[in-house]
């Protein structure tokens, strides 16, 4: 019963011994062993199953896959005065564990030296070039479709010369040879935004709020303008629609006093002195109403009608 009791507790001893001493790789994983602080071996990087000394060596584990890192947003002047704040990351990986392990040792301090190192290489080339700079990338035309902004348009163009993309480019190739002696490769780095600071930015709106007003304010007189045009159109149009009007009635007018005059002229050329006595009557209508009082002369050839007609 005894040396039953004691093959398993070496049994257990054995199990326990094999746990503390098996480790496992994955692969986003390579493992540094370190003994009382000290480097041994190589990394593994290989995914599997590995063992070391239980208890004495320690398994260290750093990812393998690409990492993040995400600038604090600061205000920088650029070549022409002009200060913006600039939003940057990057994307970068741990090639050489070892010497990641032996100068920076986790992830809080390699975003520390990643600060540091990244930080004034985006300050020193954006205060290195122009705004349009940072901004544009080729010297292809603006994709502006606004009515009455060709003006603006070819006020705002400016010839690139490096533009965005190699300042990005050069961000890196400044930055990534201070990083390889943390076992650290700068993967990537791009500006993730731009933008005007407070003062500057209600300076530039005042300006695009000016600018839309100029157009507007084209707009409309150029409406007014066309307002005028049509009423004027309009007008006209409606004076020579008058006048042919009473050109046609004129002469239809005209005809039918010459039809009338020739009917009349027919009619009392019958009787010459029932037309006498017809128009003297109207005559008399228009001249005299019920309040007239006349005074009758015995020659008075205008009245004769009045005093008996022999």
């Amino acid at each position: 019963m005894k040396s039953k009791g004691f093959i398993i507790i070496i049994a257990v001893i054995a199990c326990l011994l094999v746990f503390a001493s098996a480790y496992v790789v994955d692969e986003t994983e390579q493992v540094v062993i370190t003994q009382f602080g000290k480097v041994m071996g190589e990394t593994k990087h290989a995914p599997g199953l590995y063992f070391k000394v239980p208890f004495i060596q320690q398994a260290t584990y750093f990812p393998k896959n690409l990492l993040h890192w995400d600038g604090e947003p600061g205000q920088i002047p650029t070549l022409d005065k002009t200060y913006i704040w600039v939003d940057t990351f990057a994307r970068w990986k741990i090639v050489d564990p070892i010497k990641y392990f032996q100068t920076v040792g986790n992830l809080i301090s390699a975003q520390g030296r990643l600060d540091d190192i990244i930080g004034p290489a985006v300050r020193n080339f954006i205060s290195s070039y122009k705004l349009i700079e940072t901004v544009r990338t080729t010297n292809r035309e603006l994709d502006t479709f606004e009515i009455g902004l060709e003006d603006v348009k070819k006020r705002s163009v400016s010839v690139i010369k490096t533009g965005r993309q190699q300042i990005t480019e050069g961000i890196l190739k400044q930055a990534k040879p201070k990083l390889e002696k943390f076992g650290i490769e700068l993967v990537d780095v791009k500006i993730k935004r731009i933008n005007y600071v407070e003062q500057v930015r209600k300076t530039v709106y005042s300006r695009m709020i000016a600018e839309r007003n100029q157009i507007a304010e084209k707009f409309r007189s150029e409406g007014q303008g066309e307002a005028r045009k049509i009423l004027g159109e309009k007008e006209r149009d409606l004076k020579l629609i008058t006048s042919q009007a009473y050109r046609v009635a004129q002469e239809i007018k005209g005809k039918a006093d010459a039809e009338a005059t020739k009917l009349y002229a027919k009619a009392y050329g019958l009787d010459p002195e029932f037309y006498s006595f017809v128009k003297t009557l109207d005559v008399y209508g228009q001249a005299l109403d019920k309040n007239s009082s006349i005074v009758l002369s015995t020659d008075s050839e205008f009245f004769k009608y009045l005093k008996g007609y022999k």
